[in-house]
Protein backbone atom coordinates (compact mmCIF):
# COMPACT_ATOMS: atom_id res chain seq x y z
CA UNK A 1 0.00 0.00 0.00
CA UNK A 2 1.24 3.41 -1.02
CA UNK A 3 0.81 6.28 1.27
CA UNK A 4 0.17 9.35 -0.40
CA UNK A 5 -0.66 13.19 0.85
CA UNK A 6 -3.55 13.75 0.45
CA UNK A 7 -5.96 16.79 0.28
CA UNK A 8 -6.63 18.91 2.91
CA UNK A 9 -9.57 17.47 5.46
CA UNK A 10 -12.32 19.28 6.55
CA UNK A 11 -12.03 18.36 10.09
CA UNK A 12 -13.99 20.01 13.23
CA UNK A 13 -11.83 23.07 14.45
CA UNK A 14 -10.70 21.23 17.61
CA UNK A 15 -7.25 20.51 18.99
CA UNK A 16 -5.83 18.27 21.75
CA UNK A 17 -6.07 21.11 24.34
CA UNK A 18 -9.63 21.47 24.14
CA UNK A 19 -10.75 18.22 24.55
CA UNK A 20 -7.68 17.84 27.63
CA UNK A 21 -9.71 20.53 29.41
CA UNK A 22 -13.03 19.28 28.87
CA UNK A 23 -11.46 15.57 29.98
CA UNK A 24 -13.18 14.33 26.99
CA UNK A 25 -11.59 11.00 26.41
CA UNK A 26 -11.15 8.83 23.05
CA UNK A 27 -12.17 5.11 23.78
CA UNK A 28 -8.90 3.03 23.71
CA UNK A 29 -7.31 1.74 20.63
CA UNK A 30 -7.79 -1.75 20.50
CA UNK A 31 -4.63 -3.90 19.85
CA UNK A 32 -5.37 -7.54 17.58
CA UNK A 33 -2.30 -8.69 17.88
CA UNK A 34 1.31 -7.89 16.58
CA UNK A 35 2.43 -7.62 12.97
CA UNK A 36 4.84 -6.45 10.47
CA UNK A 37 6.29 -2.68 10.08
CA UNK A 38 5.66 -1.14 6.94
CA UNK A 39 8.56 -2.14 4.95
CA UNK A 40 9.88 1.69 3.85
CA UNK A 41 9.94 1.68 7.89
CA UNK A 42 12.35 -0.53 8.45
CA UNK A 43 14.56 0.33 5.92
CA UNK A 44 14.48 4.15 7.32
CA UNK A 45 14.89 2.61 10.84
CA UNK A 46 18.31 0.83 9.78
CA UNK A 47 19.51 4.12 8.19
CA UNK A 48 18.28 6.11 11.72
CA UNK A 49 18.39 3.97 14.65
CA UNK A 50 17.83 6.82 17.24
CA UNK A 51 14.50 7.39 15.56
CA UNK A 52 13.20 4.20 16.07
CA UNK A 53 13.67 3.48 19.52
CA UNK A 54 10.82 3.69 22.97
CA UNK A 55 12.13 5.33 26.02
CA UNK A 56 10.07 6.91 28.72
CA UNK A 57 6.32 6.60 29.64
CA UNK A 58 3.67 5.13 27.28
CA UNK A 59 1.14 7.86 28.18
CA UNK A 60 2.46 11.12 28.39
CA UNK A 61 0.38 13.47 31.09
CA UNK A 62 -1.54 16.02 29.41
CA UNK A 63 -0.41 19.15 30.88
CA UNK A 64 -1.16 22.44 29.43
CA UNK A 65 2.71 22.88 28.45
CA UNK A 66 2.82 19.87 26.62
CA UNK A 67 0.07 20.19 24.75
CA UNK A 68 0.89 23.93 23.72
CA UNK A 69 5.02 22.34 22.57
CA UNK A 70 2.69 19.56 20.68
CA UNK A 71 0.68 22.16 19.06
CA UNK A 72 3.14 24.78 18.18
CA UNK A 73 4.80 21.88 16.67
CA UNK A 74 2.65 19.97 14.55
CA UNK A 75 1.56 23.33 13.12
CA UNK A 76 4.84 24.32 12.27
CA UNK A 77 5.93 21.01 10.72
CA UNK A 78 2.81 21.52 8.69
CA UNK A 79 3.64 24.60 7.37
CA UNK A 80 7.06 24.08 6.77
CA UNK A 81 7.26 21.01 4.86
CA UNK A 82 5.34 21.26 1.29
CA UNK A 83 3.41 18.17 0.31
CA UNK A 84 4.63 15.66 -2.22
CA UNK A 85 3.62 12.17 -3.34
CA UNK A 86 6.95 9.63 -3.14
CA UNK A 87 7.70 8.30 -7.09
CA UNK A 88 7.43 4.60 -7.33
CA UNK A 89 9.45 3.72 -4.39
CA UNK A 90 7.99 4.67 -0.62
CA UNK A 91 10.89 6.32 1.33
CA UNK A 92 10.65 7.60 4.42
CA UNK A 93 12.52 10.53 5.34
CA UNK A 94 12.92 12.96 8.74
CA UNK A 95 13.34 16.51 8.65
CA UNK A 96 13.47 17.11 4.74
CA UNK A 97 11.60 20.32 2.98
CA UNK A 98 9.39 18.44 1.13
CA UNK A 99 7.56 15.19 1.71
CA UNK A 100 4.52 13.08 1.92
CA UNK A 101 2.20 11.89 5.26
CA UNK A 102 5.38 9.62 6.96
CA UNK A 103 7.59 12.49 6.49
CA UNK A 104 5.54 15.08 8.21
CA UNK A 105 4.51 12.46 11.16
CA UNK A 106 8.32 11.31 11.49
CA UNK A 107 9.44 14.99 11.70
CA UNK A 108 6.92 15.94 14.64
CA UNK A 109 8.12 12.82 16.30
CA UNK A 110 11.53 13.44 16.34
CA UNK A 111 10.66 16.97 17.35
CA UNK A 112 8.98 16.22 19.78
CA UNK A 113 10.73 14.12 21.43
CA UNK A 114 13.82 16.67 21.23
CA UNK A 115 11.13 19.02 23.37
CA UNK A 116 11.07 16.44 26.04
CA UNK A 117 8.09 14.14 25.02
CA UNK A 118 8.58 10.36 26.16
CA UNK A 119 9.62 8.21 22.71
CA UNK A 120 7.26 5.76 23.82
CA UNK A 121 4.04 8.56 23.73
CA UNK A 122 4.52 9.03 19.92
CA UNK A 123 3.44 6.25 17.67
CA UNK A 124 3.74 5.84 13.98
CA UNK A 125 0.10 4.67 12.62
CA UNK A 126 -0.94 3.51 9.10
CA UNK A 127 -4.29 3.48 8.29
CA UNK A 128 -6.72 4.67 5.17
CA UNK A 129 -8.43 7.64 4.43
CA UNK A 130 -12.23 7.91 3.94
CA UNK A 131 -11.19 8.12 0.22
CA UNK A 132 -8.78 4.64 0.62
CA UNK A 133 -5.42 6.29 0.30
CA UNK A 134 -2.61 5.23 2.31
CA UNK A 135 -1.85 7.38 5.19
CA UNK A 136 0.31 7.76 7.74
CA UNK A 137 0.17 9.78 10.88
CA UNK A 138 1.54 10.37 14.47
CA UNK A 139 -0.27 9.14 17.08
CA UNK A 140 0.09 10.62 21.03
CA UNK A 141 -0.98 9.02 23.83
CA UNK A 142 -1.57 10.79 26.30
CA UNK A 143 -3.58 10.49 29.49
CA UNK A 144 -6.60 12.71 28.20
CA UNK A 145 -6.79 10.01 25.27
CA UNK A 146 -5.20 9.10 21.93
CA UNK A 147 -4.76 12.24 19.59
CA UNK A 148 -3.83 12.20 16.26
CA UNK A 149 -0.98 14.83 14.50
CA UNK A 150 -2.32 14.77 11.13
CA UNK A 151 -0.29 17.00 7.81
CA UNK A 152 -3.81 17.85 6.70
CA UNK A 153 -5.17 19.66 9.22
CA UNK A 154 -3.63 21.72 12.05
CA UNK A 155 -5.96 20.46 14.51
CA UNK A 156 -5.29 17.59 16.63
CA UNK A 157 -8.56 15.44 17.46
CA UNK A 158 -9.16 12.24 18.71
CA UNK A 159 -7.94 8.95 16.66
CA UNK A 160 -11.73 7.48 16.73
CA UNK A 161 -12.76 11.42 15.59
CA UNK A 162 -10.30 11.58 12.34
CA UNK A 163 -12.51 9.68 9.66
CA UNK A 164 -9.27 7.36 9.40
CA UNK A 165 -9.58 3.76 9.60
CA UNK A 166 -6.77 1.88 11.47
CA UNK A 167 -4.79 -0.62 10.59
CA UNK A 168 -1.60 -0.83 12.51
CA UNK A 169 0.70 1.33 14.68
CA UNK A 170 4.15 1.02 15.97
CA UNK A 171 3.88 -0.62 19.54
CA UNK A 172 5.23 1.83 22.84
CA UNK A 173 7.53 -0.79 23.79
CA UNK A 174 9.42 -1.51 20.63
CA UNK A 175 8.29 1.49 17.74
CA UNK A 176 10.09 -1.73 15.29
CA UNK A 177 7.04 -3.76 16.25
CA UNK A 178 3.93 -3.43 15.42
CA UNK A 179 0.10 -3.91 16.09
CA UNK A 180 -2.78 -4.49 14.34
CA UNK A 181 -5.53 -2.25 14.98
Amino acid sequence: MGLVVCAPDLAPAADVGLYARRMERSAPMAVRGTTLAPFAYILFCRKNPGDCQAGGPAVAEAEAEVLATVRRINRSVNARIKGRVDDERDLWEVGTASGDCEDFALTKRRQLIAAGLPASSLRMAVATTREGDGHAVLVFHTTAGNFVLDNRTDAILPWNRTGLSWIKMASADNPKVWNAL
